[in-house]
């Protein structure tokens, strides 16, 4: 008998597993993926009172060995192939004590796997609640000993015996199955009438066990009393959707009031470290480089953790309290007919602030066609990073006008863009549903748990792992592509950038506006004449249809790194101040730029509504495309976003051009 070194936790959804893991290995934890499959490899570090380490690998939720999702399929494979090189020397079932019946189902299944186990019954005070009690020695006995402990793994208790447990287990050489049959024989796809059959012949034996093992008392918690009472309103067809819509804008309000101090703050931190660079660092390539590429991008990926970390919060707060459950119930009906479910919505709301933390959060979503789909479309959401571009925009083409004296007209196309945003997301989403093919049918599979407080430290830990894997996975993609973009803005073929900067007349007045002006020649000639630059004079015929010239088609190529980059990059071309909303250069040197073969202006009602809507459709943000390649595991589904979207945004604003000029 040997003592055990990797341990496997398994358990139904919302039986408390991820709290027991949260316990037993805190912030010792790593996320990775399956080989070959997107599926999340959750794993970390037990460390014993004797000073043991042990690994511990949180497998996804299931309610049977037998496979009807590729989360399920992990565990199944896992579990039935000892070459397996993660092949447990023991497995934790967790189970919800209040419902012992339907968790049992699992725990057999891995039991007539010949595996030694451990049965972890949490949520113990719930039942205690409920008026239940478990007899743990009579359902030892009923699995030839197998260790029974009782837990509350949100408030800790029972963890430390559980610790001890494990430090003095010693893996027994066999024990008798739970029915004859064991599972691993019976679990093909093909065979669900044996899988039906030996199902119900477990359901039989346990049934004919769980009088023997829990006692129940006629009482009703007042856990129960107030869950009900709260589910009349939650749940109710109409109150329901008004709550909802109200937590929903309270979330919101906070995300962009909160996060905004920070975000800035963070944004004034990188701007003073890139000076600094460039001030006490040896003039040269590596020092631009560091102070335009790497701190800049390093920035650009920081300044999207006050969002995240605001947004999953209140996430977990909700899933935490029990009301996300809620929500997914009565908006399942409303999503399903756009090839979505209920858990689609949180994301798809999530996106009017930014889609990277919205495409983290489809997580919660199942079934893999439904989260893929969600994916694909949230980006259409009209995010706060377009709001700079259509708030200038709106300035520069819209009338100042009132309609019926009340409703302002820029208001009104702000309003508009943000429902057709909406509305193509829905869109896309139905095309999806029928070009995202799954063997498996989408159905939406739920439990409505009792409301409770949230637990802290569950919450910490979760926020934790989720900023650390922002950070670390889509910031090295967004690192590399930052350091590209500066190169190809700050060179050019042979000495073309350095001769044009040399042809930029040297002011004779030093003074201050003098030599700002210099410099903005100077940044502009260096732009015009790089490799960006010269790309935006070779995508001018293509982008003209649209009502576009070369100095558009310049922010359009450095929009794709970050949509909010449109407004920096027209400061430059045009070598004016950058903050548009108090220095009124930029919109009126943009109003007077004309096309030099047309003598027309640039901007006008028509080209302008075309940028809007190109915007609006447009995959022009390289952090997303890092967060659908880390959800997804695959370069494939960004590429067919950003192509996707790109065509729509040019068919938009193609139309949209042509008809208005």
């Amino acid at each position: 008998m040997n003592k055990i070194e990797k341990i496997a936790l398994v358990g139904n959804p919302n039986s408390g597993k991820s709290s027991v893991f949260n316990q037993l290995t805190g912030l010792n934890q790593q996320v990775g993926n399956y080989p070959g499959i997107t599926v999340d490899k959750k794993s970390g570090t037990l460390k014993l009172p004797d000073g043991k380490k042990i690994s511990v690998l949180d497998l996804p939720g299931t309610y049977s060995l037998y496979p009807r999702s590729e989360d399920e399929r992990v565990v199944f494979d896992l579990l039935t192939d000892p070459s397996n090189p993660d092949f447990p020397d023991l497995v934790i079932v967790v189970v919800d004590s209040t419902n012992l019946e339907r968790n049992l189902l699992l725990f057999t299944q891995i039991y007539d796997l010949h595996i030694p186990c451990v049965l972890v019954l949490n949520m113990i005070d719930m039942a205690a609640k409920n008026g239940i009690a478990i007899d743990n020695a009579i359902l030892s006995d009923a699995f030839s000993g197998t260790p029974v402990i009782s837990v509350n793994a949100r408030k800790g208790e029972g963890i430390s015996e559980l610790k001890q447990l494990l430090s003095a287990y010693q893996i027994p050489a066999s024990h008798p199955a739970f029915i004859a049959t064991p599972v691993a024989q019976m679990a093909s796809p093909a065979d669900d009438a044996a899988q039906v059959a030996e199902t119900k012949e477990r359901y039989l034996k346990i049934r004919t066990l769980l009088p023997l093992v829990v006692k129940t008392k006629p009482q009703v918690s007042l856990n129960r009393k107030i869950t009900s009472r709260l589910d009349q309103l939650v749940v109710h067809p109409i109150a329901g959707y008004a709550i909802f819509l109200a937590i929903l804008f309270l979330i919101f309000q906070a995300i962009y009031s909160l996060a905004e101090i920070p975000m800035n703050l963070i944004d004034e931190v990188f701007l003073v470290l890139s000076q600094w660079c460039k001030d006490v660092l040896p003039a040269g390539v590596l020092t631009d480089l560091l102070a335009e590429g790497i701190v800049p991008g390093l920035g650009g990926v920081v300044i999207f953790v006050p969002q995240i970390t605001l947004l999953f919060l209140f996430i977990v707060l909700l899933e935490e309290t029990g009301y996300m459950a809620r929500v997914v119930f009565i908006m399942d009906k409303i999503m399903r007919p756009f090839g979505l479910n209920g858990k689609s919505v949180v994301p798809l709301i999530s996106g009017v602030a930014c889609a990277i933390p919205a495409i983290m959060a489809t997580r919660n979503i199942d079934h893999w066609k439904d989260r893929l789909i969600t994916i694909m479309v949230t980006p259409l959401m009209s995010c706060s990073a377009r709001l700079p571009v259509y708030t200038l925009l709106i300035a520069l083409v819209v009338p100042d006008q009132r309609i019926g004296g009340i409703m302002n007209v820029k208001g009104l196309v702000l309003l508009g863009l943000y429902l057709v945003g909406v509305l193509a997301a829905l869109t896309a989403a139905v095309v999806f549903r029928y070009i995202v093919k799954s063997e498996r049918k989408s159905f939406l599979v739920l439990e409505l748990p009792h409301y409770k407080m949230p637990r802290w430290k569950n919450v910490w830990i979760t926020l934790w792992e989720k900023i650390r894997l922002f950070v670390w996975e889509a910031g090295k993609v967004i690192m590399a592509i930052s350091i590209i973009l500066w190169v190809l803005a700050s060179y050019g073929p042979g000495y073309r950038v350095r001769k044009a900067v040399e042809a930029v007349p040297v002011p004779v007045e030093t003074d201050a506006v003098a030599m700002e002006t210099y410099e903005r020649q100077v940044n502009t000639a260096r732009l015009e004449n790089s490799w960006i630059g010269l790309l935006g004079k070779g995508i001018e015929p293509v982008i003209a249809p649209l009502g576009y010239d070369w100095k558009i088609g310049i922010a359009l190529i450095t929009s794709f790194a970050a949509r909010e980059v449109f407004v920096g990059s027209m400061a430059t071309i045009y070598s004016v101040g950058e903050d548009f909303e108090e220095d009124a250069s930029l919109i009126d040197r943009m109003r007077s730029e004309q096309n030099p073969r047309t003598g027309k202006a640039v901007y006008t009602l028509a080209s302008g509504i075309s940028l809007m809507l190109f915007y609006a459709f447009a995959m022009q943000c390289m952090s997303t495309m890092a967060i659908v390649y880390r959800e997804t595991k695959s370069w494939k589904w960004p590429l067919i976003q950003m192509a996707f979207m790109t065509i729509l945004a040019y068919i938009a604003a193609f139309i949209a051009y042509q008809l208005l000029s």
